[in-house]
């Protein structure tokens, strides 16, 4: 298995691809286009050759480290949308009521977390921009810290352990190849859009509070 790395191990080989997903993480909150998705996944693909191997190359990731990083990097991103738009006054909220979507979803949090549930917030950590949408909405709200942050834990943690297993299950199965990364990635995005399809529905917020 081993072998089969090829170039995959060119892009996450060395310390460095700690910091590189911690950033595109940290950043995603509000440049959704940032790969970080891919980055998690490939880093775990790649770490998947060294389980069971008698002699692990030093430069391929190792899971845990990477599985914390991703968490660690999530919940630090909201938490600065959630101070950001916490913050922005008047501005922001003249920003959001030019925005249906983002008017929608604050509404729709809102009410989640009112009747204390907020399982929207997992599901919107999955959609596309759906963690930015969720993340400001919340501070634009002004939902309370404990009513969010809790919920934007277990989201970041749900959503790290699903894309490094991803990666480890995908390399385990096909080999720690581009390949097994691509396909890793698109069941990535299949739950992502499973997720925008139970929020967009009616009523999402309601059953995602009970």
């Amino acid at each position: 298995m081993l072998d089969s790395m090829g170039s995959l191990r060119s892009l996450t080989a060395g310390p460095w691809i700690y910091p590189v997903v911690a950033t595109s993480i940290l950043l995603d909150v509000f440049l959704p286009v940032l790969p970080s998705g891919f980055l998690v996944i490939s880093a775990a693909t790649a770490a998947s050759a060294s389980l069971g191997a008698a002699t692990a190359p030093a430069d391929v990731p190792s899971l845990l480290p990477l599985l914390l990083t991703a968490a660690a990097a999530s919940m630090l991103g909201d938490f600065l949308a959630y101070r950001l738009a916490l913050r922005g006054g008047r501005r922001l909220d003249r920003a959001i009521a030019r925005s249906r979507r983002l008017t929608v979803a604050r509404e729709r949090l809102g009410t989640a977390l009112a009747r204390g549930g907020g399982l929207i917030v997992v599901l919107a950590r999955f959609a596309p921009a759906g963690r930015s949408v969720v993340s400001l909405g919340a501070g634009a709200a002004r939902r309370r810290p404990e009513e969010f942050l809790p919920w934007s834990a277990l989201a970041a943690v749900t959503w790290a352990s699903y894309s490094v297993g991803l990666g480890w299950l995908g390399g385990a199965w096909l080999g720690a190849t581009w390949f097994s990364a691509g396909i890793s990635t698109l069941a990535l995005l299949l739950a992502g859009g499973l997720a925008g399809y139970l929020i967009r529905r009616p009523g999402a917020a309601p059953a995602a509070a009970s």
